[in-house]
């Protein structure tokens, strides 16, 4: 068999598209001197045709760009708009801001520069990144139009896909337009109601969660708790998505680093290797979301999201296959003759979303790409949530009292909770929507503008103006630690403010200020299911045990919260950390949350 040639390196590829362009001015300069020296005998000395040669790219450059910044201007101005403020950049392309986002990534807390920034100019603004605008927004009124009111004159974008494409493939996430509707229609009757067989499978897997945490405590050693959490949605999400128990638990729960090599060695695992697959290539593509279409050079001689992508499609194609090969005889494809979806089908108990999928097509990669979509957001939501909750409760004590004291009035001491338990519980659902405001699992987003765009002034000027093709970023992070939306004490995590009278106050007259399951044709799906999931851990894992402390010390020294973030906190963001806080596709603990935990005794045991 021969063997399958080497693809050029990324680099080489992305340089290779723009040739053409770079060429063409030079070219069109040379074939003007050969015009006028055939036809008008004007021969144009070698010293000025050389240089006239070599400039002529970067001068029709600079003229393209200066067009397009003109046309825009006077584009906004018939619409009696301006275009968005500009932070200034200091070297040409806004080469420095590209360079201080990763930097920012690295070493900031996430949101915080761009917060810094709209305090500054305003919450909507323009950062010129590689000579094009991108509009970064946290403004709720803003939002409300990108993703709901006006709808239809946005979307992800091409830029988007290219930095996502190679993890998310055409699922529904990274997907526009006809295929994303194809997407959310196959989807959408998968989540719309609650099954008994969720809750079965909620409690199965966090009684094995709980089981672990139990082993290793009495072992005398704090354990990971980010580690755990996800590996129990891992292996929820798995069983509920394709059937297949990934038994990432099985694996084993790291130890602290200070315990010797053979003790800290965990069994090799193929789940393993696929969840930390699946983190490195989220890594890999939000580490190439500054430069967006030009990640390749940041990735010049090596693909650098191949090798986890191939661990993630090795562990998902044999499941798919397996699902493919066993679906049910006689099943008739639910769509029409253009290939779409003709109807939401009835989802039967305890029906994987694969086996559901399969209504509608058997394409691998469709298959493959859709359940990866789910998988990451069925993982990450929950894991995250639950991750924030236990490392805020472990600094607030009354907080885990007053919950505990909800769920053994409501549920008691060992019985399983139901939907009908969480619709009694407010002060789990509080605790739930606080996390999720300081720290919601997606804190940065993008769109696209397919059309141009008027968006209303919230300051009282005039309004800002929108190109079509522009690229909009926005953080729901930095909108959901606005002091002038949330209050004063908007960096505080405190779950009574979903409650009391602030509640009435900020939330109530303007729900755009909450979006952490984003919102309109596109809100999230598995909302209601990642509330239900992380709540019936909450409530299992409370039964359980009374109290949470953070093990500092089983903190790996390289991961602990930086010196300088102490200092110079102008948001007040840092000062309440104690552990490093970071994002890719989701927020997550550098080092991970090591915890150890009282156990419950007496009449309040499980």
């Amino acid at each position: 068999m021969a063997a399958t040639p080497m693809a050029p390196p990324p680099g080489i590829i992305f340089l290779s598209k723009l040739l053409p362009g770079v060429l063409a001015p030079p070219i069109g300069t040379w074939f003007l001197k050969w015009l006028l020296d055939t036809y008008l005998d004007l021969h144009a000395p070698r010293w000025v045709f050389a240089p006239i040669c070599l400039l002529s790219f970067p001068l029709v450059f600079a003229s393209r760009v200066q067009y397009k910044l003109w046309t825009d201007r006077r584009a906004a101005a018939t619409h009696g708009a301006v275009l968005p403020p500009r932070i200034p950049s200091s070297i040409p392309g806004g080469i420095d801001l590209i360079r201080s986002a990763m930097r920012d990534m690295a070493e900031r807390y996430p949101g915080e520069p761009l917060a810094i920034l709209s305090k500054k100019v305003g919450y909507t603004f323009s950062l010129r990144v590689l000579f094009e605008d991108r509009f970064f927004t946290s403004e709720p009124e803003h939002l409300k139009i990108m993703l709901a009111t006006q709808f239809n004159s946005f979307e992800k974008g091409e830029d988007l896909r290219a930095v996502f494409g190679p993890l998310l493939g055409s699922g529904v996430f990274a997907a526009d337009g006809d295929l994303w509707k194809f997407h959310r229609a196959m989807t959408r009757p998968f989540f719309k109601r609650d099954r008994i067989s969720d809750f079965e499978l909620f409690d199965r897997h966090s009684l094995d969660a709980i089981v672990h945490i139990k082993k290793r405590l009495k072992e005398g050693y704090p354990f990971d708790f980010q580690d755990m959490v996800s590996r129990f949605a891992m292996d929820a999400s798995g069983e509920f998505l394709f059937g297949h128990d990934a038994h990432t638990l099985a694996a084993g729960l790291p130890y602290p680093f200070y315990l010797p090599l053979p003790a800290t060695s965990a069994p090799v695992h193929p789940s393993t290797d696929f969840a930390a697959a699946l983190s490195r290539a989220q890594l890999v593509s939000t580490l190439r979301g500054p430069l967006g279409g030009a990640w390749p050079l940041l990735e010049f001689w090596a693909d650098k999201i191949k090798e986890p992508m191939g661990v993630i499609r090795a562990f998902l194609d044999p499941i798919l296959a397996e699902a493919v090969a066993d679906k049910r005889t006689g099943v008739q494809r639910l769509i029409d003759v253009n290939g779409a979806p003709v109807a939401d089908r009835e989802v039967q108990e305890g029906e994987t979303l694969v086996e559901h999928l399969l209504n509608y097509t058997e394409d691998r990669t469709i298959l493959r790409d859709e359940i990866l979509n789910i998988s990451v957001a069925g993982r990450d939501t929950t894991a995250c949530l639950l991750t924030f909750v236990t490392y805020m409760l472990s600094s607030h004590p009354e907080v885990l009292s007053k919950l505990r004291s909800e769920i053994l009035a409501t549920v008691g001491s060992t019985r399983a909770p139901t939907p009908e338990d969480f619709r009694d519980m407010k002060y789990l659902r509080a605790v739930l929507n606080e996390t999720l405001r300081l720290y919601p699992p997606v804190p940065f987003n993008m769109r696209s503008t397919t059309t141009p765009v008027v968006l209303p002034s919230t300051t009282g000027g005039k309004p800002l103006y929108l190109p079509a093709n522009s690229k909009m970023p926005f953080s729901v992070l930095v909108m959901h630690r606005r002091t002038d939306l949330w209050g004063p004490d908007a960096a505080q995590w405190d779950p009574e403010r979903f409650i009391d009278e602030r509640l009435h106050k900020h939330l109530t007259p303007n729900p755009f200020i909450f979006l952490p399951f984003n919102a309109g044709p596109r809100i999230c799906l598995g909302q209601q299911f990642a509330y239900h999931e992380a709540s019936f851990f909450l409530v299992r894992l409370l039964q359980n045990f009374s109290g949470v402390s953070l093990a500092l010390d089983a903190q790996p020294p390289a991961s602990r919260l930086p010196s300088n973030w102490a200092q110079d906190d102008e948001l007040g963001w840092r000062s309440g950390e104690r552990l490093n806080v970071k994002n890719h596709l989701s927020m997550f603990v550098e080092g991970g949350v090591w915890v150890t935990m009282e156990e419950a005794r007496g009449e309040e045991t499980n």
